[in-house]
């Protein structure tokens, strides 16, 4: 017993927290919330209870698991994030106050969640995280903060990249912290009653003059978990959404695949430079190695300059479900290009089968290049991430006029939100279309006159599972994309060279704010039936 009881009492003051003991009972204590440990005489665990300020206690389940298999360090973790939930600024007075408004906050985000809305994934655990409003929402338990998921990869092997087998959850906390300009915050609910929605599915807020509202020198938080890699102009977005200037302090601005690097768990060579040249090997299960190459000169222009973000201000509910939709889309983004690296950096080129170049287009979109099958010339595929549930491909010099091969691609990197099993999806399709006999439709083949690389000869697995031979005889038809033999290595194609298609000026910004107040449509429509939600 005097052994658990040493171990709470060290995690306690980790925690910051207050420590306690009766004859057989362990308090952890902080100013709005307390933690009950019973003990047995044998040093085991026989319950643990949880008591918010104001409430009686509650047993905790995993809290008590935790205790009982001895997982202390995870025991601490996740006292961690209840102390930081009740961790609320000021003195006793405003504790209290913020505490309840954050209490209001959770319910007007529960009532908002519970809104309906037409599931757009089979998986109803990837559809309520990545595409509900709120996304999966964990509120009303004692014993857990107030978390949003909002953002994950799929776990299943036949339909995402072998390189990413383990789910990836992005989550918020949803606090509150202190501020240098005061704001105002809740007191009560602040969804209008009776409950109104617009034609999308969005609720009407009441406004700042006639809602609960208090001034405190507060605001709320999401906390990041992880931290996000952010470009300047998704963090200037939710800026313009939550009125709110996410703080530059601290801030360290750096290209995106840099940062990305930094923070990749594949990555532990010596970091390069920002002008550097990022280059890695990517094995493919099934066989196959993959050569991508980063160019820093490029990436280091300032519209892909980056920092990473791990907690945004907000002051409304009504700034969430829009602060999400720009974190989900840099989320995608950010899990492209990690796609592209690898723990194995690479100099020579020895030993690739394929070998790509990614350089970006506009904000939110990059293109890769990559020499046609058994040809001197290049093509590029161009990735549109328009937001994170629409990613679209379109291929340029590839010399194919099938505009299914493009539906396709964007299937697949849908679905294996990966760029590496794209493109060996892309090269299966470009052999088999380019052995095939040539279409009248398409120009007369010619062969490349300084055949200085031999094409890749060999079978690569679809996602499908399917195998596909690579015919070293196909002939293909040429386009202006012709270049030297050392196309088998990485080249960069100038903008004057790509299809005058290829858009290479910043995307129109799709996250245009519109205050939550007096903006909204009725909930009810005039007959007195719910909308229809997006």
């Amino acid at each position: 017993m005097n052994t658990m009881k040493s171990r709470l009492e060290v995690i306690a003051k980790q925690q910051r927290m207050g420590f306690h003991i009766t004859e057989v009972t362990c308090y952890l204590t902080a100013d709005l919330f307390y933690l009950e440990v019973v003990l047995l005489p044998c040093g085991g665990v026989e319950e643990v209870k949880v008591a918010p300020h104001g409430a009686s206690p509650v047993p905790s389940e995993t809290f008590l698991q935790l205790l009982r298999s001895k997982y202390f360090a995870e025991f601490s973790v996740k006292l961690e994030g209840l102390y930081n939930q009740y961790n609320i600024p000021g003195d006793n007075e405003v504790k209290l106050k913020l505490f309840a408004s954050l209490q209001w906050l959770g319910k007007d985000l529960q009532q908002i969640s519970d809104l309906p809305r037409s599931p757009k994934d089979f998986d109803t655990d990837v559809d309520e995280t990545n595409n509900g409003r709120m996304g999966s929402l964990i509120t009303g338990k004692e014993d857990c903060p107030l978390m949003i998921h909002f953002f994950t990869t799929r776990t299943d092997r036949k339909k995402t990249s072998e390189l990413h087998t383990e789910r990836v959850i992005y989550a918020a906390q949803v606090t509150v912290g202190d501020s240098d300009v005061p704001h105002k915050l809740q007191m009560a609910s602040v969804i209008s009653q009776p409950a109104q929605l617009d034609p999308r599915g969005y609720p009407v807020f009441l406004p700042p003059s006639e809602g609960p509202y208090e001034t405190f020198p507060a605001v709320f938080l999401l906390k990041l978990q992880p931290a996000i890699p952010m470009m300047a102009s998704f963090i200037y977005n939710v800026s313009q959404i939550t009125e709110v200037t996410i703080p530059d302090v601290g801030l360290q601005w750096a290209p995106l695949p840099k940062l990305l690097m930094r923070r990749s768990s594949a990555n532990t060579q010596q970091e390069t430079s920002d002008e550097q040249d990022a280059v890695f090997k990517v094995s493919l299960s099934g066989g196959g190695i993959h050569r991508y190459v980063l160019p820093g000169a490029v990436w280091e222009l300032p519209a892909q300059r980056a920092a990473v973000v791990d907690t945004i201000p907000f002051t409304h509910p009504s700034h969430v479900p829009a602060v999400l939709e720009l974190l989900r889309h840099q989320c995608a983004i950010n899990t492209l290009l990690r796609s592209c690296f690898s723990s194995q950096r690479d100099t020579t080129g020895l030993g690739c089968d394929l070998h790509f170049e990614v350089l970006p287009e506009s904000e939110s979109s990059f293109s890769v290049t990559f020499q046609r099958p058994n040809t001197d010339s290049l093509a590029v595929l161009l990735v549109n991430v328009s937001d994170s549930r629409l990613i679209t491909c379109t291929l340029f010099g590839a010399g194919i006029g099938e505009p299914s091969v493009e539906e396709y691609l964007s299937t697949v990197v849908m679905r294996s939100m990966s760029i590496p099993v794209t493109l060996r999806s892309l090269y299966s399709k470009l052999e088999e279309l380019t052995s095939a006999p040539l279409s009248p439709r398409l120009p007369d083949t010619t062969e490349a006159e300084n055949d200085h690389c031999a094409p890749f000869d060999g079978a690569v697995t679809d996602n499908d599972g399917a195998s596909t031979t690579f015919s070293q005889s196909a002939s293909v038809p040429e386009e202006s994309f012709g270049v030297s033999g050392s196309a088998c290595y990485a080249v960069s194609v100038s903008k004057s060279e790509l299809h005058p298609e290829i858009n290479t000026s910043p995307a129109v910004d799709p996250y245009t704010y519109t205050p939550p107040v007096g903006v909204f449509s009725q909930w009810v429509t005039s007959n007195g039936q719910l909308s229809e939600p997006i």
